[in-house]
């Protein structure tokens, strides 16, 4: 849930890696808080997460971070992940509003063959 990682940003402010290994969908009872434009809740931030392991975790677990509405990662530059959840959480590489935290992304650790679409190195500049 969303007040979990609100605890986990609060309780550890300088945290820098961060691995998720959950494949259950987070559970919420407020239909809003899946919206890109919901202001049901605060947006978390990370300032010092530099590293992201969601490989092995549910595709909501990715959009929590890289959702900007949801999450601010302004140091996110290793990302380790499946790739069909990065293309189902960012539209395809075309999504604005998972954009901005995949802009510093200089390590992607897929756990399947990437394909390398135009739109995948504007989404990823820093590759």
């Amino acid at each position: 849930k969303h007040e979990f990682f609100v605890r986990i940003a609060r309780s550890f402010p300088l945290l820098k890696y961060l691995r998720i290994y959950n494949i259950k969908p987070q559970v919420s009872t407020d239909p809003t808080l899946s919206s890109d434009h919901s202001q049901s809740y605060s947006m978390i931030e990370y300032p010092h997460l530099m590293s992201l392991d969601v490989a092995y975790s549910n595709q909501c677990y990715l959009e929590q971070f890289l959702n900007e509405t949801k999450a601010c990662v302004p140091c996110l530059t290793e990302l380790a992940v499946s790739h069909y959840d990065l293309k189902i959480v960012t539209n395809n590489f075309t999504r604005e509003e998972t954009r901005r935290n995949c802009a510093k992304v200089k390590q992607l650790v897929p756990i399947q063959l990437l394909d390398n679409s135009q739109d995948f190195y504007h989404y990823f500049p820093s590759l």
